[in-house]
Order: structure tokens, then C-alpha cells, then sequence
């Protein structure tokens, strides 16, 4: 029985239903007119029911209108317009396209990563593939597995750690390059030091300014790959290509996010020993490429310096997708190009 139709009945018998019903005489049964009992009209009750029943049927009448005209656009009605999007599978090879175009959106303090492919990626480390280990030169299987993990704590400490992009000294990162490579121990000292043109620490390491940007939250998107060989005299070299999506916003305040992209190949050879003078647990650096979109052109703060205000697509060199993939990462350091989104 339906609750309307129980509550009416409590009401009732709560105030009487008047005298109780008598059974007929047949006289009065043969001169009654009676009435069909299929042409009883429903009660109150029911017809209330009947009622939801109608509005219930319009409402899906209407979503399925909605559906037709705009499939894509119900799961949409959370809010904020954008479908909560799948994440994509681990690149475990160099893709033969760019990402598709994602649905048009502002990025904001609350959603930096909307209107951005990144919006798909992983966070962090998780968005860097890391291959199956197996003996390799002078190293057994667990020892490669052990030196791929530590290069991935190298790009973490290099380009995710959240001291170093508000400006910190990368510690963590060069305490895992080889210490004897003077070459490199010179160009890391100067450069975070006393940075230039030829000395530039974005190479390597992602820095913000303090004074200038704040990063926005603290989830750093992420795609790419790490892979190995054997190198020279059996070493294990192993390469990472890395793009980073950085949302930040002015440091003096405000709700204006723009976002810095970042992709790096860093190669890295784990000596062995025996022939080469090196520390246990740090690698030497083999080489570095960096591309970058909306760091900066021709920065040589050693920090990222990103332009606010509607002045991150500047530059007068040629056009690029900082999210295409498909190709190796260029020489130095691209700043000074037009890039066709962010």
C-alpha cells in the first residue's frame, strides 16, 4: 500500500468514517442503480501518485533530449563544465602523435590543469615509466633495478622536489652525481652560483623565483619514459625524457595561473668501479637537453620566470607544441618560442 494512501486511511479512521456500512436488503439491492466497479474514479491518494508518475516521465523525457543534442555534456553537470577525464596510460614508447586538443577551459587556482592535456597525466613520479630490469653489463638485475630507481629519485629531486621549485638548492639531486666528474661539479657549482648564458642550472634543475611566482598547489604533472643500455666499459647508461607541466600563479597574490612545460633528456651512465673513479650509489652525466615554454626568454636568473598578464605566448622564434612528444628533444634551451597552447 502506498504511504499516502495508509496515512489517509489513519486520518479517517482517526475521525470517524460516520456510521458503519449495513448490508443492503434485496429489495433495495434490486431497485439500486449500481455502478461498475471499472468505472470507479481512483481516490486522492492515487491520483497523486499518478501524478509523480507523470512528472517522473517528463524528467526522463528531458534527460534523454539533453543526451541527443549534447551526449558529451552530462557528465559535465558536476560544475565546473569539464568531464572527469581518464588517465591516460604509461608511455612506454615514443609516441607517433601529439595529444588531441582537450575541451576549451581557463586554468585557476582551484583547477590549474584544466584546458591542458596534463589534465590526463599522472602526478609526479607516476607519470614516468619505468621498464623491466635485467642484467646489463657489469650490473646483476638487482642492481639495475636499484640504479633505475635511483635516476628516477634523481629527476624527483631535480624537478619535482617542492623545496627546490620555491627556489631551494637541488642537495638531494647532486648528492647523486658522481663527485669526481670535475666537469660537471664545476658547471653545477657555477651555475647555481653565479648563473648564465653558459651556465644555466635549468639545464638540470626546475627553479622558481620567490619574488616573482608561486607554484600553484603541489601536484606536478608528468609524462615520459626511463631506458637503458649497456654503455661504455659495461656501463650501465640509462636515459630519461621527461616533460613537466608546472602550474604557478604571481607571487604577489592573485588568482591568475599560467603554466610552465618543461622537457628534459637526461642521460646517465652507473660506472662500474673497477674502471672508472666513481662513489657508490651516484652516476656520471653523460648529457643534458632541455626544451621549455613560458619560462622565460633568454633567462639567465637560474630561475624560471614566467610571464602573467597575458604575456606567456611571446617570443619571435618559431611555433611549438610543448606537449608533442613524437620528436627528440632539442639543443639547449627553447625559450624564445611561440607556443601553440599551454
Amino acid at each position: 500500500m502506498p504511504d499516502e494512501v495508509w496515512q489517509e486511511f489513519l486520518r479517517t479512521s482517526g475521525e470517524g468514517a460516520g456510521a458503519a456500512p449495513k448490508e443492503p436488503s434485496a429489495r433495495e439491492r434490486a431497485v439500486a442503480e449500481p455502478t461498475p466497479w471499472r468505472a470507479h474514479t481512483p481516490g486522492r491518494p492515487r491520483r497523486s501518485s499518478r501524478r509523480g508518475w507523470y512528472v517522473a516521465g517528463f524528467l526522463a523525457a528531458l534527460v534523454l533530449l539533453v543526451v541527443a543534442l549534447d551526449p558529451g555534456g552530462v557528465v559535465g553537470w558536476s560544475g565546473d563544465g569539464d568531464p572527469d577525464p581518464k588517465p591516460l596510460a604509461q608511455e612506454s614508447a615514443r609516441p607517433e602523435q601529439a595529444p588531441p586538443a582537450e575541451p576549451g577551459g581557463r586554468a585557476t587556482l582551484a583547477e590549474p590543469f584544466r584546458g591542458s592535456p596534463a589534465a590526463r597525466w599522472a602526478n609526479g613520479t607516476a607519470g614516468i615509466h619505468m621498464p623491466a630490469a635485467e642484467a646489463t653489463g657489469w650490473m646483476t638485475k638487482a642492481e639495475v633495478e636499484r640504479a633505475l630507481a635511483r635516476t628516477r629519485d634523481f629527476l624527483a629531486a631535480s624537478g619535482l622536489d617542492p623545496a627546490v621549485l620555491r627556489g631551494g638548492h637541488p642537495d638531494r639531486a647532486i648528492a647523486l652525481m658522481n663527485p669526481h666528474q670535475q666537469d660537471v661539479h664545476t658547471f653545477v657549482t657555477t651555475s647555481l652560483r653565479t648563473p648564465g648564458k653558459d651556465n644555466d642550472p635549468l639545464l638540470l634543475f626546475s627553479r622558481f623565483d620567490p619574488a616573482q611566482a608561486r607554484p600553484v598547489g603541489d601536484v606536478v604533472k608528468t609524462r615520459g619514459r626511463i631506458s637503458y643500455r649497456e654503455g661504455r666499459r659495461g656501463a650501465l647508461e640509462v636515459t630519461a625524457d621527461v616533460t613537466y607541466v608546472y602550474p604557478v600563479a604571481p607571487a604577489g597574490g592573485g588568482d591568475e595561473v599560467v603554466r610552465v612545460i618543461v622537457r628534459r633528456e637526461t642521460v646517465v651512465s652507473w660506472d662500474d668501479p673497477s674502471k672508472v673513479i666513481t662513489e657508490a650509489g651516484t652516476f656520471s652525466l653523460v648529457s643534458y637537453k632541455t626544451d621549455m615554454t613560458n619560462g622565460g626568454c633568454d633567462n639567465v636568473t637560474g630561475y624560471f620566470r614566467p610571464e602573467f598578464g597575458g604575456g606567456g605566448a611571446g617570443g619571435d622564434g618559431e611555433t611549438v607544441d610543448p606537449y608533442d612528444r613524437t620528436g627528440p628533444v632539442g639543443e639547449g634551451r627553447g625559450g624564445c618560442g611561440v607556443a601553440t597552447r599551454s
